[in-house]
């Protein structure tokens, strides 16, 4: 496994303690493995727990009882109250620090039991099996390991030109730590961060509007998805500038002033620029452990080892899904690999969300990327006002979609929006990934009056177009 003749300080040191780190170094206890976490921040569970992930659905969740309570003249008497508006900020805020501390305190007791180092600092490479760690007062000592784990995440990206001032011109992180409502918010991005800020401030009474180069938000989802998205956040009074482009920001003295590619000028009182993400690498000092690296990104190969075979990286630093849920699986089968030599078998099909309000969630293919495979399928629908549970709730533009291969009937991708999307999503999940069929979902009993009762319908949708499909090749 490793050239290294002379006995490391532990069998496996992993950079980073965020959901990918954390499941990292809780394999390797499982396993006996002697692990240690490094850490940077004074605060454990990386971005996912201190600075987006959980934060950010925490104060989504605050939104989301004010957006079911359906006073829409509520929120424009906030909008137009100072006080009111940095009371529902402050109670936002409050909530959010509470889970995060709640949360830190769960982990930190985990990686105690188990036995997991945590070592403070920042480290970077010395060699390939050893790491300097620098801490808070600039002290620092060197640490070998039999196997390292690069788990170190990633951050908002920020561009030069954009005069972010953490106060009026904001990122996904700084924006979690206003204390006051802005009036106006002009978020530029249609992406999955920037449509959750979007339907957060709205819903918090905000005056939001959107620029985006695209012409539909969220442009790698069905557009009937979607659709179902912009319409709620036109509802709470979100306006759009979509296939507009920015050109430049300057901060005023009564707020901000934003001017597109086409000359329009946008003026309010804060800006989110929500426009991807950038690994957190730099430090890392990888090339004196021969590890190769692309514009920041790391590259590895299934099992996520890097050119240096003992040396892995997972979680954001990789790329691409880039989710908490699939960080901890890759830092389970990194450590897997590295100690048990056995690759770790991850489900095929994995769920994805966004939470927006409504939430989105789909697994599996689009109609679009069907299509273009040439693939024949029907598209099941069931709409929530459709079941008993959606009446009740008053979801009366919730959509669950299923699209289905004609040729064996076994689903291609499921898609949801609405209440409990990122729940829902899981059973089609289980379907696809058992290689299960339509007819499952449609023999299957629900509980009544369930949300997920609308897998049946959507089902039964699927199997009266096959039908019709195989009446018409008859005739």
């Amino acid at each position: 496994m490793t050239n290294k003749t002379l006995p490391c300080d532990y069998d496996v040191l992993i950079i980073g303690s965020g959901p990918a780190g954390q499941h990292a170094a809780w394999q390797a206890s499982r396993m006996g493995k002697r692990a240690a976490i490094i850490e940077r921040k004074p605060k454990i569970g990386g971005a996912g727990l201190q600075t987006g992930t959980i934060p950010s659905k925490a104060m989504r969740e605050m939104a989301y009882l004010m957006s079911r309570s359906g006073q829409s003249g509520m929120r424009q008497a906030i909008a137009q109250d100072g006080r009111a508006r940095h009371g529902i900020l402050a109670d936002a805020v409050r909530r959010k620090e509470m889970v995060i501390a709640q949360q830190e305190s769960v982990i930190l007791q985990r990686l105690l039991r188990t036995g997991v180092a945590l070592i403070p600092g920042e480290a970077s490479f010395v060699d390939a099996h050893t790491l300097q760690v620098a801490d808070s007062n600039h002290n620092t000592r060197q640490i070998s390991g039999e196997v390292i784990v690069l788990a170190s995440g990633s951050r908002p990206r920020r561009p030069a030109h954009i005069p972010f001032d953490k106060k009026t011109v904001l990122d996904s992180t700084s924006i979690l730590n206003l204390r006051h409502l802005p009036q106006s918010l002009l978020v530029v991005g249609g992406g999955v961060i920037g449509c959750e800020f979007v339907s957060i401030f709205a819903a918090l009474g905000v005056q939001v509007s959107v620029v985006d180069s695209n012409a539909q938000l969220l442009t790698y989802l069905s557009a009937d998805v979607v659709n179902v998205l912009t319409d709620s956040l036109l509802a709470m009074g979100v306006s759009f500038h979509m296939q507009e482009r920015v050109k430049e920001i300057h901060r005023e003295a009564d707020g901000v002033v934003t001017v597109l590619v086409s000359g329009k000028q946008i003026h309010t009182d804060a800006v989110l620029f929500a426009q991807g993400r950038e690994p957190n690498s730099a430090g890392l000092m990888v090339e004196r452990a021969g590890v190769s690296i692309k514009d920041g990104w790391i590259d590895v190969n299934a099992d996520f080892q890097t050119s240096v075979p003992h040396i892995y990286a997972i979680g954001d630093l990789i790329g691409r899904p880039a989710l908490a849920s699939t960080g901890m699986e890759q830092g389970r089968a990194a450590v897997l690999h590295a100690f048990g030599g056995v690759q770790h078998v991850t489900a095929e099909n994995l769920p994805m969300a966004v939470y927006t309000i409504p939430e989105l969630s789909w697994v599996g293919r689009t109609e679009s990327e069907v299509q273009k495979e040439g693939i024949p399928h029907v598209s099941g629908r069931a709409w929530f006002k459709d079941s008993a549970r959606g009446q009740i709730i008053g979801d009366g533009q919730g959509l669950l979609k299923l699209i289905v291969d004609t040729r064996n009937e076994k689903l291609l991708g499921v898609h949801i929006v609405g209440e409990q999307a990122s729940e829902l999503i899981h059973i089609g999940q289980l379907v696809m990934n058992l290689n299960g069929s339509v007819r499952d979902l449609v023999s299957n009993v629900f509980n009544y009056p369930t949300l997920a009762e609308c897998y049946k319908l959507a089902a039964l949708d699927c199997l009266h177009l096959l039908d019709q499909q195989r009446d018409v090749n008859k005739s």
